[in-house]
């Protein structure tokens, strides 16, 4: 599909679309806002609220989620480079947001908009009842005609609940706020066959599917050394969000004004499925999962083919230590993962339910049993073929 191919999935198609597009989803990292130093860089912050001043200005709501908290706090607190403990990260994010935010606030204030602040955390995005006060409070912030500015809670953030870093952040954001497209900045202008350095390093212009990646080599962190994503993570947060009906854009800050203006730069990732619930976009891309169930060839037809939930009568072995609500694997009889979802049951009670009808669950074990392994609502596919 070339990127001016139409789907059925969202109203941007190409490129030139985002010129028009009435809400757009930024995300800037640590190396697009810090000096090599791994201080904050005014100047270049600056340069950034310039370009969305204006666009907000023209009638566009934008929504920008905004790395560098951590890096902020790092010249304040005496500390050389990005810590790696988490306790020294909370810490250093505590003292950075608030500093990133007051930079926020005094250059957008020339263009006459007030930054309203919104920290997430995974929580916040995969629970619903969260996930509808996130929703909630960007909406009114945008009805309001302020500028939300997203970044993950870091200084509270645990290891098990934290992204890691803004990119998938940034993904989730575009699908809760209903965005029409997502701009992925970093300090490269575009994805490359391998390092843009190397002479014979090509410019990738257009991502349609997973399968145009090849073997592609992604690299890491910017120069600076303050950000966690690097490019792997911003090419995920491009896949998430093209499978779930919005395309996204992956550049470098200083061509923000280009693509805000409809022009070919960087590289466009095009919408590849309509889109998803947030549960499922989170099961299939997000979620930690904690073992799997191996199913035998008429279970993994009817997963595939039919969309059904999977039964019991079609697991044949469980792997790992999960209990009942826990995201699994579902493997097929080669060992490939064909699809993820929510188990109902614990690795300790399956192996007593192999083989067994949803009848025979109910007549020997108990009502309790008398219940799918995994709901089809709570799977999601991800097999080459499709995923629902």
């Amino acid at each position: 599909m070339s990127d001016s191919q139409s789907t059925d999935s969202g109203s941007i198609s190409a490129r030139t679309d985002i010129a028009a597009a009435r809400r757009i989803v930024i995300k800037v990292g640590s190396s697009s806002l810090t000096t090599l130093d791994g201080g904050l860089d005014e100047a270049k912050l600056i340069a950034l609220t310039d370009v969305i001043g204006a666009h907000r200005s023209a009638g566009h709501e934008v929504i920008l989620v905004s790395s560098g908290a951590i890096a902020a706090g790092l010249e304040p607190m005496g500390l050389n480079k990005r810590p790696r403990d988490l306790a020294t990260q909370q810490a250093a994010a505590g003292v950075g947001q608030g500093l990133l935010m007051a930079a926020y606030t005094r250059a957008l204030g020339r263009y006459d908009l007030v930054p309203g602040q919104v920290l997430l955390s995974a929580d916040d995005l995969i629970r619903r009842t969260r996930y509808k006060n996130a929703q909630r409070a960007i909406d009114k912030l945008l009805a309001l005609g302020t500028l939300p500015i997203v970044n993950e809670n870091d200084a509270v953030a645990t290891e098990e609940i934290r992204f890691g870093d803004n990119d998938r952040l940034a993904a989730l954001v575009a699908h809760l706020s209903h965005a029409d497209a997502l701009v992925l900045l970093s300090d490269v202008d575009a994805l490359y066959s391998g390092p843009p350095n190397l002479a014979d390093s090509v410019c990738i212009e257009q991502v349609s599917s997973i399968a145009d990646l090849g073997d592609i080599a992604i690299g890491g962190t910017g120069a600076a050394g303050t950000g966690t994503g690097g490019m792997a993570t911003k090419v995920e947060a491009a896949l998430m969000v093209a499978d779930s009906g919005i395309p996204a854009v992956l550049t470098s800050a200083e061509k923000i004004s280009a693509v805000l203006g409809g022009q070919h730069v960087g590289t466009w990732f095009s919408v590849t499925h309509k889109r998803r619930g947030t549960r499922l976009l989170w099961l299939r891309h997000l979620a930690r999962t904690f073992g799997s169930v191996t199913i035998d060839d008429g279970a993994e037809s009817a997963v595939l083919s039919r969309g059904t939930s999977l039964l019991a009568a079609g697991v044949t072995g469980v792997t790992g230590d999960f209990e009942a609500g826990d995201p699994i694997e579902i493997r097929n009889l080669g060992g490939e993962v064909i699809a993820r979802g929510m188990t109902n049951f614990s690795s300790q009670e399956l192996p007593g339910m192999f083989g067994m009808s949803t009848d025979e669950l109910g007549t020997r074990l108990g009502n309790d049993y008398r219940k799918e392994v995994i709901h089809r609502n709570d799977l999601v596919l991800t097999h080459v073929s499709g995923g629902r």
